[in-house]
C-alpha cells in the first residue's frame, strides 16, 4: 500500500469517525431536551405505555390504569400512573424488560432534634423485635390515603375477630397545626394549593375525636367509613361515608361536634400525635411503630389481620391466648372497598404508601 493510499484511507476513517461522533452528540443532546426519546432502544414513552398495558392485562388493579406522565428517576424510567382517582408511582429498567411497582427510598432517615439532642428512630425486624409485657402498636396514617385504608381496614379486621388486641393497638394521624387548624397532605384547592382544614383534615380530627373520647365506637365506625366512598376532596381522592357511619354506628355526634369545635380537646389531641409523628419522622401512610421503632408489615405476612396478630405476639414476653389463634392470612382491600379482601390488586400494593408531594 502507498503512503498516499495509506494517508488516503486513514483521513476517511478520520472522517467516518467525525460523522459518527456528530450524530451520537446530536442524538444525546436531542434525547436530554426531550426525554421521550431514546437512541439505541424503546422511548420512555414507550416504556410508560407499556407498563400500563401490563397492568392492564394482568388485572393488577381493581379498575384500568391509565398513563399520567413519564420521567426520569435514579436511572430508571419512573412512570406516573392514574388508577380511579389516584396517582401512584412504578419503575421500569430503560430496556423496558422490568417493571417494579414500588421503590423504597434508601436515603438515611432524617433525624429528629429535640430540646438540643439529635436522635433517629430506630427500626425492627421480626428477628430484633424487643420482648415487652404489653407492646404497642401505632399505625400512622390519614383518613383518604388508599394504603392507610389498607392498614386500617386489616387492624379493624383484627380487633373483631380477636377484641384483645383493641388494647395493644392505636391509629395515629399525620399532620400539623397552623393558626387553630390542621393541615392534611391531600387537602388543596382547586389549584393544587394545599389548605388548612380540608375535608380529609376533618375527618382525620373526627377519627381521632372518636378515638379518645368514644373508644368502643371507633373501630366499628372507621370499619364503615372504608366501605364505601361517597364523594371526593378537589384532588379526586375520595372520603368516605361520614354521616351514614356516624348515624349506624350509634357515636354520640352532640359529643363529637363538642370535641371538634373546642381546641383544648380535639386540636390538642390532634397535636400529640402530630408532635409523635415527628418524633418518629413519620411522613408516609400508613407507618407502623412498635414501641418506639419503625417496623415493617411485611416481615409478618403483609397487611392482614393475622399479620396484625403476629406482630403483636413477637412483642410479647408472655403469649395471650388471642396467639394461639390464626386470623385472617388474605392481604387487606385498597381503598373504599365493601370486602375485606379483594383478589390481585389488594396484595400488589403491599407496604406502599401516600406521601406529602414534593414541594
Amino acid at each position: 500500500m502507498s503512503k498516499f493510499s495509506f494517508l488516503k484511507n486513514r483521513n476517511s476513517i478520520l472522517v467516518i469517525v467525525a460523522i459518527v461522533a456528530v450524530v451520537i452528540t446530536g442524538g444525546l443532546i436531542y434525547a436530554n431536551s426531550n426525554p421521550g426519546f431514546s437512541l439505541f432502544g424503546k422511548s420512555d414513552n414507550q416504556i410508560g405505555s407499556d407498563v400500563v398495558k401490563y397492568i392492564n392485562d394482568n388485572q393488577l388493579a381493581q379498575t384500568p390504569a391509565t398513563l399520567v406522565k413519564v420521567s426520569e428517576a435514579s436511572g430508571l424510567v419512573k412512570v406516573t400512573i392514574k388508577i380511579g382517582t389516584s396517582q401512584f408511582d412504578s419503575y421500569a429498567t430503560k430496556d423496558g424488560k422490568l417493571l417494579f411497582p414500588q421503590a423504597f427510598d434508601m436515603t438515611p432517615r432524617k433525624t429528629a432534634t429535640t430540646a438540643g439532642s439529635t436522635t433517629t428512630t430506630p427500626t425492627a425486624t421480626a428477628a430484633s423485635v424487643t420482648k415487652v409485657d404489653k407492646p404497642v402498636l401505632e399505625a400512622y396514617v390519614v383518613s383518604s390515603c388508599p394504603y392507610g385504608l389498607q392498614m386500617q381496614r386489616a387492624l379493624a379486621e383484627a380487633v373483631k375477630n380477636a377484641p384483645a388486641l383493641a388494647s395493644n393497638i392505636i391509629v395515629r394521624y399525620i399532620g400539623s397545626v397552623t393558626n387553630g387548624q390542621i393541615n392534611s397532605m391531600h387537602d388543596s384547592d382547586a389549584s393544587g394549593k394545599a389548605v388548612s382544614n380540608g375535608p380529609e383534615a376533618k375527618e382525620n380530627l373526627r377519627q381521632i375525636c372518636i378515638r379518645d373520647e368514644q373508644p368502643t365506637k371507633y373501630w366499628n365506625y372507621v370499619a364503615c367509613y372504608m366501605k364505601k366512598a361517597s364523594g371526593t376532596l378537589p384532588n379526586g381522592m375520595p372520603l368516605g361515608d361520614s354521616t351514614g357511619c356516624l348515624a349506624s354506628t350509634g357515636v354520640d355526634t352532640a359529643k363529637l361536634n363538642a370535641c371538634v369545635s373546642t381546641p383544648s380537646r380535639g386540636i390538642a389531641d390532634a397535636q400529640k400525635d402530630f408532635d409523635l409523628g415527628t418524633k418518629y419522622n413519620v411522613s408516609g401512610s400508613p407507618t407502623l411503630i412498635l414501641d418506639g421503632a419503625v417496623i415493617s408489615e411485611s416481615d409478618f405476612g403483609g397487611r392482614s389481620a393475622d399479620a396484625v396478630r403476629s406482630i403483636v405476639c413477637t412483642a410479647s414476653k408472655t403469649q395471650p391466648g388471642l396467639c394461639s389463634t390464626k386470623l385472617n392470612t388474605a392481604e387487606a382491600s385498597v381503598s373504599f372497598n365493601a370486602s375485606y379482601a379483594t383478589s390481585g390488586a389488594a396484595a400488589s400494593s403491599a407496604n406502599t404508601n401516600c406521601a406529602p408531594a414534593a414541594q
